[in-house]
């Protein structure tokens, strides 16, 4: 890949977005482009901790197993989005397994390098850090969820969740762009896919979700929330 697409797909990152030109050249020097095919992994829980990842285009599922084989899903990252967000400035193991969704093109940068680059470029490593604050917020409500709320509420509060993570605005409420069976969304909340099952289709009759011919969850957000709250 020619640097200037690498430069056009990293000018695309958020935390990058409002670098120079001279601020972005280091990092593309580092930069390394990969292209993945849809159920490949970029790593396996356990792995070395060893790069960093900027998603390009594609979508990435983020997930840990128990010893059971258990599946746990934290996330499932699009465009934009960058990954691992544990790891920079110790030495250590991925937390998780990270496979892919669709093809997917992403920018691989070694930790190593990048840690260099953030003790030079200071506002770089305070983007990095809003990032990381984002994500401690976000846990903290998923564990807020599980202690106060019912597994009804709990299913409610993730489909709302998806809405701002990778739903799309629409006209009334929002669309997931992203296909969830009812099992993936039973693993992002520790239930069953039969409870899912049972609670999507009651929301359904609700009118508070449809499905399109896509096959795409279409959600009345305010009126899931009204449910809720």
């Amino acid at each position: 890949m020619h640097i200037s697409q690498i430069r056009q797909q990293l000018k695309a990152v958020p935390i990058f977005k409002e670098l120079s030109p001279e601020e972005l050249d280091p990092i593309i020097e580092i930069a390394q482009p990969r292209f993945f095919k849809n159920k490949m992994y970029a790593f396996m829980q356990g792995d070395p901790l060893d790069r960093v990842f900027f998603i390009h285009s594609g979508k990435v599922k983020i997930y840990k197993t128990d010893s059971s084989g258990r599946e746990q899903i934290v996330s499932v990252l699009e465009t934009g989005e960058m990954f691992p967000h544990a790891g920079f400035f110790r030495k250590g193991q991925y937390p998780a397994h990270a496979e892919m969704m669709e093809d997917t093109q992403m920018i691989v940068v070694p930790i190593s390098k990048f840690e260099e680059i953030l003790v030079a470029y200071p506002e770089l490593s305070i983007k990095l850090f809003r990032v990381l604050g984002e994500k401690i917020i976000d846990l903290q409500a998923r564990l807020e969820e599980q202690i106060l709320h019912n597994t009804y509420e709990q299913i409610i509060m993730l489909l709302l969740r998806l809405c701002k993570t990778n739903g799309e605005k629409l006209e009334h409420g929002f669309k997931l762009t992203t296909h969830f069976t009812n099992k993936e969304f039973a693993n992002m909340i520790g239930t069953s896919r039969e409870t899912v099952s049972r609670t999507i289709n009651y929301l359904k009759k609700k009118d508070f979700i449809s499905v399109d011919h896509d096959g795409c969850y279409l959600i009345d957000h305010e009126k899931l929330h009204q449910e809720l709250f």
